[in-house]
Parts: structure tokens; sequence; C-alpha cells
């Protein structure tokens, strides 16, 4: 591939490219950068690309660096920051929020008009897990172009950058515009602008949010680092006791000696004990067994523990960025095929809900946290896709829904309703959004597969409309091949239809992605309305968690800030749903506590 360019170093260059580009629809947008995270190197180069003309700027000839403050200063770059933030221009850039962070950061710019060609391949795909997305795959895939990527991990400090460096970086912006046209096309045909839409527009609020990052306070993780080894420290020890019973065969110096962290040797001394233990041990195939066997329930303490130490120790504390005193966490936008986010580096989606690890997420010194989340939000999209009344009138009248149905299910008046009941009750209710089914039901709660049945019959005869609904999700799946959430976000299905459990699991994701899939919808259109709101305040966002988000703001404007996430938050909901009202729940603290 031949490719014109020109490497602009001076600020006449520079106002002659920008003129030169600014009537262009579509614009190819990439960067150059020395390290991966732009708290800890320099944006080197800026391409842009009408697909004909391609300028590479050097940001360094302008004062760019390590420290942003010298670029983000300098008059002669206004004419590349009014081409970033004009809307007349769609920027194309493959993983759009990398570049959209370093010039958020370096340049001070929020450059408008993003199209990510990347998240638009992830669409496309629907969920196709053999899929690659990089740039290359996606050139090669849509295109049937070779693309060299060679250069990318060449050394882009150097004080002269050679030829083939700048052609490289010149390419990458140059073949955009025609990728673009090619995705566009099939975003089109596949009924997908919505969605993409979304995920555009959501690309800036999760560059500020990375660059914003979230206060651990060290100290406070260091302690509860400690609690939880004298914890597992000391359920090790009285789990090996309890499980000694269970041991054939002593160790040498009379005593048993079971690793605890071997699966067959718990299973064992445990199957030893005479508990009934089911094909898997994993925690919630167990947690029935807990009330019955002290012994299961010291095992699931232990691992608790265990698990606390491995995933949430001293490793998190790597992630502190010098610089800031912050967690800056990356987040992927489509993390999986329901459009919801994941989350490294570290997962901060994953931090147990527990008091003693969230207080350890605080704000600093005069600032607050203001933290919402939607409060059922499933199960209301799930009312109303199904427009079942009964189900939409436990929401409009603003009963405790899970008393209400416990009330159904047990045949007893609310009022009579005990905390176990409801706890049984929340259970289905959140059970029957992931598609569950009587066997799986029997598991978690320890009833008989009878009794389990006779339940879910009950519950579906309370809301009818939504086991119709539920059943048309998953034969739309097994007939169609594919589901939909309400942005129209896509997901495929490749099942055999030989394999009954091929088609059962098949049509139990049927069932929940398109309700999961729409609550991520929904949190991303709050994180651009939020991001609209409260932009030039206090206010900063620092993490999402599925149906929560937590904003960082000055402690004296926290009442407003409250206001403005809610408000965003039930707008953004309303887009979606509209039968059933959204209630979002916001609290004020110091901590990351409920």
């Amino acid at each position: 591939m031949e490719i014109y360019f020109e490497l602009v170093t001076d600020a006449a260059g520079l106002v002659r490219a920008c003129d030169e580009l600014k009537d262009g629809k579509v614009l190819g947008f990439d960067v150059e950068t020395t390290e991966l995270d732009p708290y800890r190197g320099e944006l080197r180069l800026l391409q842009l690309s009408d697909g004909t003309k391609t300028k590479v700027i050097d940001i360094r000839a302008f004062g760019g660096g390590e420290d942003p403050t010298a670029a983000r200063s300098n008059a002669e770059l206004a004419p590349l920051r009014d081409l970033l933030t004009s809307n007349k221009q769609r920027k194309v850039a493959h993983n759009a929020k990398f570049d959209a962070k370093w010039t958020l950061h370096h340049l001070g710019v929020e450059t408008a008009n993003i199209y990510d060609t990347y998240l638009a391949s992830q669409l496309i795909a629907a969920g196709e897990g053999d899929r690659r997305h990089g740039l290359a795959d996606v050139v090669q895939f849509f295109l049937g172009q070779t693309l060299d990527k060679s250069q990318q991990v060449s050394d882009w400090s150097a004080n002269e950058l050679s030829h083939s460096q700048v052609e490289y970086a010149a390419k990458d912006a140059a073949i955009m515009p025609e990728v673009f046209a090619k995705l566009e096309e099939r975003i089109v045909g596949d009924e997908l602008v919505r969605a993409l839409a979304l995920e555009n527009d959501c690309v800036i609020p999760v560059a500020a949010m990375e660059l914003n990052g979230f206060y651990l306070d060290e100290s406070r993780w260091r302690e509860q680092l400690e609690k939880e080894k004298k914890i597992q420290q000391r359920t090790g020890d009285e789990l090996q006791t309890m499980l000694a019973g269970g041991v054939a065969q002593a160790s040498l110096f009379g005593g048993t000696q079971i690793n605890l962290d071997s699966p067959q040797q718990v299973n064992d001394a445990l199957t030893g004990l005479g508990i009934p233990l089911p094909n898997s041990t994993r925690a919630w195939e167990l947690q029935p067994l807990a009330d019955e066997y002290p012994v299961v329930a010291k095992l699931l303490e232990y691992r608790a523990a265990a698990k606390s130490i491995s995933s949430f120790g001293e490793n998190i504390l790597e992630f502190i960025e010098p610089k800031t005193g912050r967690i800056h966490a990356d987040f992927r936008q489509i993390g999986a095929p329901t459009g919801r986010f994941s989350c490294s580096k570290p997962n901060l989606q994953q931090i147990p809900h527990t008091e003693e690890y969230r207080r350890c997420f605080r704000a600093p010194e005069g600032r607050t946290l203001v933290i919402a989340d939607y409060s059922q939000i499933e199960l209301r999209i799930l009312a109303d896709f199904s427009e079942d009344q009964n189900f939409i009138n436990a929401f409009a009248s603003g009963q405790d829904f899970h008393a209400a149905t416990a009330a159904q299910v047990f045949g007893i008046d609310e009022k009579d309703v005990t905390p176990d009941q409801r706890s049984f009750a929340k259970r289905l209710n959140f059970g029957v959004v992931y598609g569950i089914g009587a066997s799986r039901f029997a598991m978690m709660t320890g009833l008989s597969q009878t009794e389990a049945e006779n339940t879910l019959r009950r519950y579906f005869a309370t809301y009818p409309k939504m086991d119709e609904w539920l059943r048309n999700a998953a034969k739309t799946a097994i007939d169609v091949g594919s589901i939909r959430t309400a942005s129209g976000r896509m997901a495929r299905f490749r099942f055999d239809p030989a394999d009954r459990s091929s088609v059962a699991a098949t049509q139990r994701y049927a069932k929940n992605m398109p309700i999961q899939g729409t609550s991520a919808d929904i949190l991303k259109r709050a994180m651009r309305l939020l991001h609209n709101d409260v932009t030039g305040t206090s206010a900063k966002l620092v993490n999402v968690v599925h149906d929560e988000i937590i904003v960082e703001c000055d402690a004296f404007s926290s009442e407003n800030v409250s206001k403005t996430l809610s408000s965003a938050m039930q707008r953004a909901a309303q887009e979606f749903v509209s039968k059933v009202p959204i209630k979002v729940d916001v609290h004020t603290a110091d901590e990351w506590t409920k």
C-alpha cells in the first residue's frame, strides 16, 4: 500500500494541514505514544487523514513530552485542538478510547464525533468468540488487505523517527476512512446503528473515567489484608480439625494433613464424613449444604478468605499511579456480548461488596463520593418487555417486589412474609432473569426437584405474560439464531440442534441477554448524559459496576451532584423503559459503601 503523507513539525505547517482537512466528512485518527499509560509516557505523533491527504503531526515539536503541561498551553496547537473538537468531521479511530485518552490528557481536549471501528467490529461479530478485532484483523476480514504492524512496538521516543516509523503511523490513519465505509455498511445492514451510537458516545466518558482514577487508601487496604490472612489461618486450622474424621490415614506425626487447596483431597475428606456432595463443589452448589453440615460452611469461609487474599492482596497496590495516588483501571466497553463492561489492571468490578473492602476506596480530603445504583433494573426491564400487568403493577405500586413475590409463592399475606421467605423470593426473581430452570433452582435452594418445579409453576402462574416472553425469547434464539437488546445490540447463537444441553444453554442465554444487555445500554447512555451534565464542575466519574455509578466531587457540591446523577440515570433508563417506573438509589459517603 503506497501512501503520500506530510510530517508536520512547525506552526505554519500545522495551520496549513488543519485547513486542508477541515472540510472532510470522515477523518482517520490515530496516535503513537512512548508508553501505553498516558501518565507514564509521551504523546509523540498524532495522525489525521481524509483518505487522500494524510498529516502526521510531531507533538514533540510543539513542546510535547511526558509532562503534558507545555503541549496543553501551546497556542500553536490551537488549529489541531479546533479540528479535534469540531463536530463537523467524524473522527474514525480503532480502539478510540486509547487515542481519546491521550489527547484528553496531553492536549486538554475531548475529541468530538468519534467513530470506533473496534467497537463496530465487536458489534458486528455479535458474540462470535472466534473473531479477532485488532486493526490488522479487521482490515484483513473486511477489506481483504494486509496491514503491516511490525513498527507498532518500535522506539517512539527516539529524537528522530525513521521514515518507516512515520510511514507506518500515516498508514494506520489513512486506511481508516475505507475501514469506516465498509463497517458502516454492515452496521446499517445489521440494524446496529443505535447500538453503535451508544458505544461511540460512551468513549469519552470512559476515557475520562480512566484518567480520573479511583482513590485507594493504601493503609486501609494493608490493614484489611492482614485481617483476611488471620481469618484464613484460623479457618484453615479449624477446617483441618473438622475434616480429620474423614481422612482414612493419619500423618507420620499422628495428625491429619490435608492440602486445603486441593479439591480432590478436600472432596475425599468430605465424602469420608458421609456428606452427599454434588457433582461440582463450586460455592453455589455447596451453599445448600452449609446449613446442615458445619464443615461445609467452614470450607466456604476458608475459600472466601483464600480467594480474597489471592485476588485482592498486595498486587492491587501495584496499580496505584505515583503521580496521582489513584488506581486507573482499564475498562473494556464491550467486555461481554451483552454489552456489559469488563475491567482489568485491576478489576474494580470484582472488589468484594463487604464494607471492609469497599471502605478502602474513598474520597480524598475535602471531597466526597456520590454513589447511585438502579434498583432492580433488570427485573424492571423484564416487566417492561413482557408487558405483564401483574409484574408492572408490583413496581408501579411501589411495594416491596420480593415480598410480593414471596406472598404469591407461599400463598400468604405480604405482611406475614418472613425475611427468609423474602430472601428465597429474591433468589427466585433474579434466577428467572438468568433463565434458571427447576434443577438449578433446586440446587440453589436445597428444594427437591418436585418442590422446585411446583415453585416455578406457581411463580409463572402469577406472571403469565412474563413466562410467555421468556419462552418466546428462547424460541427466537432457536428459530432465528439471534436475539437483541432494546438498542438493537445483537447476539448470534451457534448450537448443535441435536444436543439437548447445547439447545438448553442457548435458550437460557437468550432469556437473559436482552435483559442484561439493555441494562448495559442504559448504563452507557447514563454515563454520556452524566458526562455532559458535569463537564466543567468539580464532579468526576471514577467507577462503574454494572448498574452502579460512582462520582467524586467537592463535598460542598454533593447535594447538587446527587440530583444531577439521579437525573442522568433516570433519563437514560426512560429512553429504553417506558411502562415501568425507574428507581435510582443515591447517597453520599466518604467511602465506597452502601
